[in-house]
């Protein structure tokens, strides 16, 4: 007999080749001494037959279970926010009410303890530790802190404008000016 672990389709496979092989050879084999009982081959191919049988109801046993439990989490989800709403309104109705919630399944709700001494003292202490390793500050400390830049130096992004040409008035071929115009002023002054 073999030690693994087997899964239920190689058991099925297992069982149905036992059933093949006694089915094929029942008119030659004798009767089986079993936990000191005598059985016949034709009571352990019956036997074969309904583990089979069982075997093959399993699968659509589990796909309609697994239907079901598909059906049942849709109908949850769909029905959640009404349900929610009538336990609510039904702890808000009965209030502390134990006798009237639990006819319900309901538990009144607890009421909330105020915090000890040492806890609002140790959440004092964690929310500063907090705001420290943060460096978290108010609007007043925010409006304090300026920055202070030394050491900038601005280089333009923008190309220089082009200078226009400037026209003279009466162009004689050949001939050259000796008096400054308005344009060379310009350039002058740039």
């Amino acid at each position: 007999m073999s030690t693994t672990k087997q899964n239920h389709v190689q058991l099925k496979n297992g069982d149905q080749a036992l059933l093949d092989g006694l089915k094929a050879q029942e008119p030659t084999l004798a009767p089986f001494t079993i936990a000191e009982s005598v059985v016949k081959t034709a009571d352990v191919v019956a036997m074969l037959e309904k583990r089979i049988a069982a075997a093959d109801a399993v699968p659509p046993a589990k796909a309609a279970w697994h239907d079901a439990v598909k059906a049942a989490q849709a109908a949850r989800t769909s029905t959640e926010t009404t349900v929610s709403g009538v336990r609510q309104a039904l702890l808000g109705i009965f209030g502390t009410s134990t006798q009237k919630l639990a006819a319900f399944g309901l538990k009144p709700r607890k009421a909330r303890t105020p915090p000890t001494a040492e806890k609002k003292a140790a959440a004092a202490a964690k929310a500063k530790a907090t705001r420290a390793a943060r460096h978290t500050m108010g609007s007043k400390q925010k409006q304090a802190v300026k920055g202070d830049v030394t050491g900038v130096t601005i280089t333009p992004t923008t190309a220089p404008k082009p200078v226009a040409p400037v026209a003279t008035s009466s162009p004689t071929v050949g001939a050259t000016s000796s008096s400054p115009t308005a344009g060379s002023a310009l350039h002058a002054g740039t």
